[in-house]
């Protein structure tokens, strides 16, 4: 029937955006890929060394992963010849973002497990190359709803980009900053 179909095609959709997530922002060389300038790869290439890894992927997958995806976390060059992750990763990637005057609230959603730590470290970017901010409080909410029982911090990024910390917006809308100290942060309601 046409809601298993559907369903099918959602799981597929989903597996294969964790899989490109992982290899685009994490661990390329887990099928032989080195991302090039800006962490872009040429789609020929991933598809051919996916479908040697066992793990094929369409032409048309691609597409949709990229197009579907909530969160944008994919971008394919103008021309449809090179993709790369909008953010996130792990592995060193210049991904060629100037600076930008963010919006005077910003928000990160994470779950209360981590609130002890924030309170102590404040915001720190871990493994990735950035904090990951958001302008939307329903974005926010999401996110933190990814890692268990959601708390919404809310970032007073006027103030940050006054004292001159660098925020960077990928083309997906994240906003990105190094850090974010505990006193530029307060915990909304």
């Amino acid at each position: 029937n046409t809601w298993n179909r559907t369903m099918g095609t959602n799981k597929k959709v989903e597996s294969t955006s964790k899989f490109l997530s992982l290899i685009l922002r994490h661990e390329p060389q887990l099928i032989g890929l080195t991302l090039g300038e800006g962490g872009w790869v040429r789609v020929d290439d991933l598809l051919a060394r996916c479908a040697q890894a066992s793990k094929p992927i369409s032409h048309e997958l691609l597409k949709e992963v990229v197009e579907t995806s909530d969160k944008k976390r994919f971008a394919l060059s103008e021309d449809g010849r090179l993709i790369r992750a909008n953010q996130g990763h792990s592995v060193a990637v210049d991904l060629g973002l100037s600076p930008a005057t963010p919006p005077d609230k910003l928000y990160h959603g994470t779950a209360s497990r981590f609130l002890e730590a924030i309170w102590e470290q404040g915001l720190t970017r871990r493994a990735r190359h950035h904090v990951h901010l958001t302008a939307k409080l329903d974005v926010a909410i999401s996110v933190g709803q990814r890692h268990g029982q959601p708390v919404i911090l809310e970032v007073d990024s006027l103030q940050m980009h006054l004292d001159g910390h660098k925020f960077f917006q990928s083309d997906n809308g994240v906003w990105l900053v190094d850090a974010v100290a505990v006193h530029y942060m307060r915990l909304l309601p």
